[in-house]
């Protein structure tokens, strides 16, 4: 039995999660060939920091941070997530790949307060659940951050919204590191390591991309609307790529 591989090239566009795709050629790839190759893998990283203004003062923005089983599950749509103990869940991010090779990409993370104005996101495993051929090493960090209002608001009806406006506001910084371990069939190792490594990188670098800022969006609307406020503009959220100096997989 044979099995259809799509191909891609040096050139080809990076593409993911229904939206784009490899552009691809067609390429035959015995069933054999298909099996993982347990003792190699490659290890693929991305690193990110940014932040997301929230107009209320820290305190409050504890409260609704500690309170995530309220809004988490429906602002990480359209990610498929289920609770997973008190203070976890359990992602189904979708299906992601490259060089033909595609896996439905699942994890556990947990949410926790380390101390006052400091939240931990990492991995947990799932229970039940052997992931095919790849471990995550998802870990982030939030701090809370009060700064005054009127060096930060822009963008809204100030007029409108001056009354409702606390003198302060919280900036949420975040921090990303996110790794995976992936053991390919063996026909991927037939392409040049670079190739595979600089592919994904770069996948993983776009899905943060894509959703990083779609769930601070989320967020910002659900916070703000439950408090009547209006919602902060597009620039009171960033996210960028950073480059660490022990940017290497254990």
């Amino acid at each position: 039995m044979e099995f259809q591989l799509i191909k891609d090239t040096m050139s080809d566009r990076l593409k993911f999660a229904g939206q784009e795709r490899l552009s691809l050629t067609k390429t035959k790839v015995k069933a054999d060939n298909l099996e993982l190759v347990p003792e190699k893998q490659f290890h693929f990283q991305t690193n990110f920091q940014g932040h997301l203004d929230i107009y209320s003062d820290s305190q409050t923005v504890a409260e609704y941070l500690d309170s995530h089983q309220d809004w988490f599950s429906r602002c990480a749509e359209p990610m498929k997530v289920e609770p997973l103990g008190n203070d976890g869940y359990t992602m189904t991010i979708g299906r992601f790949g490259s060089f033909g090779y595609e896996v439905e990409a699942k994890m556990g993370v947990v949410l926790k307060s380390l101390e006052q104005g400091v939240y931990l996101m990492a991995t947990v495993p799932v229970p039940n659940y052997n992931p095919p051929g790849y471990e995550v090493d998802y870990q982030a960090s939030m701090s809370l951050l009060e700064i005054p209002t009127e060096l930060t608001v822009s963008g809204i009806n100030k007029k409108k919204w001056n009354s409702q406006l606390p003198s302060t506001i919280t900036r949420v910084k975040w921090e990303l590191h996110l790794r995976v371990a992936v053991k390919f069939p063996k026909f991927i190792y037939k392409f040049p390591s670079s190739l595979i490594q600089t592919t994904g990188d770069r996948l993983l670098t776009q899905i943060v991309r894509q959703m990083s800022p779609r769930l601070s969006y989320k967020v910002q609307k659900d916070f703000h609307s439950r408090y009547n406020l209006p919602l902060p503009p597009k620039s009171s959220r960033n996210c960028q790529k950073i480059f660490c100096a022990n940017n290497l997989v254990a």
